[in-house]
This record gives C-alpha cells, sequence and structure tokens, in this order.
C-alpha cells in the first residue's frame, strides 16, 4: 500500500494536468460510467463531518473529511481527512492519501476548469475573496487557466500575513503576475474579470450591485450548507444559465436552494458542466456577458484525481510503500 502525504503529491502535481484531470471526471460524469452514493454528513454544532464513497470502472475510493470551524483558534486546521484507493476487483486498499492537500487540489482545480470554459480568453484579471488554503489554490489555477496580469485577493480578518500569503503565492505562479490586496469587495469586484468566492459565509460577500458584476465570470466555491451564501440575489438578473456539477447542488447549497425557492430562477435554467466541456468547441463568453459556475464538489472528483497522482507517484517512485 502506498502512502502519499502532502510533500509527496506536491512532488508530483502539475497545475495544468490537475485541470486537465478534473476535466476527466467531469466527462465520466456526463456519460454516467460511475457510481456514486449521495455523501453522508454528520453536522455537531458548527462542525462537519463528510464520507464520500465512489466507483469507477477502475477503481473505488472514500474521502473522509472533517472541518471544525473553530480549529484555527486551536491551533488546527479548519479543514482534514483522509483518502482511500481500492483495487475495483479485489477491494485491496492501494493506497491512502492526504485528504486535505487533495481537496485543496481538486477543489482548485474546478474553479480553474471553470475559469476554461466559463471566462473570455483575453482576462487579464482574477479575484479571490477569502484568503485561506482553497483561495490559494484558487489563485493558483485562475493563473493557470488563463494568462493573467493581475490577481487581486480580499479577506475579512484584518490580522492575515499578507506578505508570507503573497510570496508563497509568487512561488507558483511567478513573479510577473502582480498581486494586491483590495481594501474593500467592491474594489476587488471592479478590478477582476474573473471572481471567484471561497468562503464559509452566511451572507453573500459580493455586493448585491448589477453593475459590478457584470460582464464577470463569478465561480462560487465555499458555500456546502443551506445556510451558507456567497453570490447576492442579483446574479440572477445577469445570468441565463446557471452551471452546476450535479443536481444534488440544487439541495444543498443555500447559494441554489433559496433563490430557486424564491422563484429567482428556475430547474430549466440549470446546466451541467460535464455536457459544457463535453462540447470541445463551445462558445466562450462575449464581452459584457455575465457567467455564474456554483461547484458543492462531488467524490468522483477525488478518485478520479486521487488515482492520476497515485499512478503517477508509482511511476516516479515517489511516496511510502507499507504493509499491514
Amino acid at each position: 500500500m502506498l502512502i502519499l502525504n502532502e510533500k509527496d503529491m506536491r512532488r508530483v502535481i502539475s497545475w495544468p494536468r490537475v485541470i486537465d484531470t478534473v476535466e476527466e471526471a467531469y466527462l465520466i460524469h456526463s456519460s454516467g460510467e460511475y457510481h456514486m452514493p449521495d455523501r453522508f454528513t454528520v453536522v455537531r454544532g458548527k462542525d462537519t463531518i463528510l464520507y464520500m464513497p465512489c466507483f469507477t470502472k477502475e477503481m473505488f475510493g472514500t474521502k473522509f473529511l472533517t472541518l471544525y470551524l473553530n480549529n484555527p483558534q486551536k491551533g488546527y486546521p479548519y479543514l482534514d481527512g483522509l483518502m482511500l484507493l481500492n483495487d475495483i476487483e479485489t477491494g485491496k486498499t492501494l493506497s491512502i492519501l492526504d485528504g486535505r492537500y487533495l481537496t485543496g487540489v481538486r477543489t482548485g482545480a474546478v474553479g480553474g476548469a471553470g475559469v476554461r470554459h466559463l471566462s473570455r480568453k483575453d482576462v487579464r484579471s482574477a479575484g479571490v475573496v477569502g484568503a485561506g488554503q482553497q483561495g490559494f489554490f484558487q489563485a493558483i489555477y485562475a493563473a493557470n487557466a488563463r494568462d493573467l496580469d493581475y490577481l487581486y485577493l480580499y479577506d475579512s480578518n484584518p490580522e492575515k500575513d499578507w506578505q508570507r500569503y503573497i510570496e508563497n503565492l509568487h512561488s507558483e505562479v511567478g513573479t510577473k503576475i502582480e498581486i494586491a490586496v483590495s481594501e474593500s469587495i467592491e474594489d476587488l469586484v471592479d478590478k477582476s474579470e474573473v471572481i471567484i468566492t471561497t468562503t464559509p459565509a452566511d451572507c453573500p460577500v459580493l455586493p448585491n450591485d448589477i453593475d459590478l458584476l457584470r460582464g464577470k465570470c463569478i465561480i462560487a466555491i465555499g458555500s456546502y450548507k443551506h445556510e451558507m451564501r456567497e453570490i447576492p440575489d442579483c446574479i440572477w438578473q445577469l445570468v441565463d444559465n446557471v452551471y452546476i456539477e450535479l443536481e444534488f447542488a440544487l439541495e444543498e447549497t443555500g447559494d441554489l436552494y433559496y433563490p430557486l425557492q424564491q422563484g429567482l430562477f428556475s430547474k430549466d435554467q440549470v446546466r451541467f458542466i460535464g455536457d459544457l466541456i463535453k462540447e470541445k468547441d463551445h462558445p466562450l463568453p462575449k464581452k459584457g456577458e455575465t457567467t455564474y459556475f456554483k461547484s458543492v464538489g462531488m467524490g468522483l472528483l477525488d478518485l478520479v484525481v486521487a488515482q492520476r497522482l497515485y499512478e503517477q507517484a508509482l511511476k516516479q517512485g515517489i511516496g511510502q510503500q507499507i504493509e499491514f
């Protein structure tokens, strides 16, 4: 059995290749050649525990994830977990991967795929709301999906160590991209052509301003519960369609559930990102057109990305082989 920690996974990762792998997962989803039971969620007060199993023709796996909101105050990460990969024919456990790092990597690549398929090719600026681990990955993948000149960051934490954060980000995206901290969310939205939200907010973090949001590519990553909202209601006056991964998202996240119940949009406006990716030469948005992708994630993404990282690690002889 191969153990892959964060350091091992970093050695085999290519950011553009992981976006390709996420697109591969979406195509598998679109084809229907998988079995993915609904993820099992346990809520303990403000904390959440997730179990996400999934099966393909080649492999099956389960991600176990914990999201403990008060952990940062205790000196522990907010998000933690493990990913198990199993042989489809024997059930043998092939690999255990760092679930926290895998989640960051694959979720960041989800945003990257959204930028690839829902933004203009000539966009040169992106803004990330929420400068945590996921915001870090979203910035990396946005810079790999488009030839950016500017990255704008915003976070509600007044004590954020911006110098270190930006230095680490420059080490991943290069120094040619100018990275700046926005003093307000309005400033970030105004300057950014692509806007990615990565917060656990319970009310919209973007301004409810049609003029500010018009012509933007908006990718919402953070909200994964009914009580969470990142996107304001005015978005429904700007978009013809909303792109999602799977229909379950309409029930899970407040960013979709409540606007749907209130009649702000209808199910016939829902499109699946996998179907869009399947259209290889689909047209990209025109200047002035607003696009919206809401991701809640799914076990199939974790399984396919983990499998490809495992295969690459085997080829390169990376990781720790152990026997039980």
